[in-house]
């Protein structure tokens, strides 16, 4: 028990080291970093393909507009899960090898799933959609639960802007997928997308077992159950669960709705995602470096970013209340906005849970950093199931419009109170900042003062 002690407190210093010299990066964070971005570009790619086709192609093969929806919405119940797991037993299984057994699985599971148009239209379709999209989620969630956890651990003084310049792969990944996608599946059919991007995460597994450091960490005796019991961390995790919802709706319900409305093809579908992805891989960085800089802003971003996008939702439609038209230009328009705000409000929710967890008297290590992975891949996985499940089914019964006007309800809702607990902390921070401190002198002087601080002064004296 000696050895993994001893290597966590080097890692802590040498993590220290590096903060403190911003200009030159160690050898293991310049590997760590290549490592993390060729994870979260190969995984974004694989899973943003579906997107602008598979809907499409699901209800050509007997699926409605709700069971394509909870396919969406099962590779979210099953990251829900592996996520609380996988960020519980991160020590016990090794963060290193946690990511390489992910990629491999997701991988195999990219695969398979273009083999699934061979399958029989209906029920065996359907069913093997739901096994091959489970699997596959819970080796998205062993990779990216280490990937947060070991990114936190080796620069734990800048979270919010390396994980801010990673997403600008993960914008990437995900701006690629869909038209790489769309364009793939409208030349050549529904099989080659899935085996090429399959094909390139099964390349990233040997190159990340040779560039990935190793990292050893004792167990932690806390529990998630610690970290929901405050509710500064409930309420960002209510936020992140908006945001993914939000993501979660748009991949089961947009490109239906782009191409009823606007007779567009898949490849264009491709084009319009763009308009989400672009400005969240723009702005991820520059939000990240803020925030590390100045930390108290956090909060401010959480906020603002959240009713920004409830704007964007509510004019996405539009809003079936309002007096506008629905429009191409207009549907861009509010994608970008809400790219941006999902940066404003994404990146900083990370580092401030940890930065609540280490407040509340957690140990500073791995087995932290990775419950609090696991608890943001949890929230971000259940809103990932509600948005295509609800969504799809609010739109199958009443409209999109209608979907993404509720979409946006809920963001609003977690913002507001988010931002009412975080001026309520405030005032109650300068309440007790204002209030009259009595030191030692003072009960000595007018006899005020609580009795018992008194005898304890003078015990101390003692």
């Amino acid at each position: 028990m000696d050895a993994p002690i001893n290597n966590e407190a080097a890692e802590n210093r040498n993590s220290d080291e590096s903060t403190d010299s911003p200009s030159r990066m160690t050898k293991r964070q310049i590997l760590t970093l290549i490592s993390m971005a060729s994870v979260n570009f190969s995984s974004m790619m694989c899973y943003s393909i579906l997107g602008p086709f598979f809907p499409n192609e699901a209800v050509k093969k007997g699926a409605s507009q709700t069971v394509v929806g909870l396919i969406f919405g099962c590779y979210a119940v099953c990251n829900l899960i592996g996520s609380l797991i996988m960020g519980r037993y991160i020590v016990q299984i090794g963060a290193k090898f946690m990511l390489i057994a992910g990629l491999f699985v997701s991988s195999g599971c990219t695969i398979l799933f273009g083999l699934l148009d061979r399958a029989p239209e209906g029920t065996i379709f359907i069913s093997l959609c739901f096994v091959v999209r489970s699997v596959d989620a819970v080796g998205f969630a062993a990779a990216m639960t280490s990937t947060f956890a070991m990114t936190a651990k080796i620069f734990p003084n800048n979270v919010a802007t390396v994980l801010g310049s990673l997403e600008i792969f993960t914008g990437l990944g995900l701006i690629m997928g869909p038209p790489l996608g769309g364009w793939f599946y409208h030349s050549f059919g529904y099989e080659v997308p899935f085996l090429l991007l399959g094909g390139l995460l099964l390349v990233m597994v040997p190159f990340n077992i040779f560039v990935l450091p190793s990292i050893e960490a004792n167990p932690s005796k806390y529990s998630f159950f610690g970290l929901l019991s405050h509710m500064k961390i409930v309420l960002i995790c209510f936020v992140i669960f908006t945001l993914s919802s939000g993501l979660g709706f748009f991949d089961a319900t947009l490109s239906l709705f782009a191409m009823k409305t606007f007779n567009l093809s898949s490849g264009y579908v491709g084009l319009i995602m763009l308009g989400l992805s672009l400005p969240y891989c723009l702005a991820s960085p520059l939000i990240g470096y803020f925030t590390d800089k100045y930390p108290n802003s956090r909060m401010g971003f959480i906020v603002m970013g959240g009713v920004v996008t409830a704007f964007g939702f509510c004019l996405l439609g539009p809003a079936p209340f309002l007096p506008i038209p629905s429009r191409l230009w207009l549907l861009i328009l509010m994608l970008g906005l809400i790219g941006f705000s999902l940066g404003m409000t994404a990146i900083p929710t990370f580092p401030e849970i940890i930065t609540c967890a280490y407040e509340e008297g957690f140990e500073e290590g791995l087995s932290t950093l990775g419950m609090v992975s696991g608890l943001f891949g949890a929230f971000w996985s259940t809103g990932m199931f509600y948005g295509p499940t609800i969504g799809g089914l609010i739109t199958q019964h009443l409209n999109f419009e209608w979907a993404a006007t509720v979409q946006g309800a809920i963001g609003f809702l977690a913002a507001f109170l988010l931002g009412v607990h975080s001026l309520c902390q405030q005032r109650h921070q300068r309440v007790r900042e204002d209030s009259p401190q009595t030191d030692e002198n003072t009960p000595l002087l007018n006899g005020s003062g609580p009795r018992l601080h008194v005898e304890e002064d003078c015990s101390d004296l003692t």
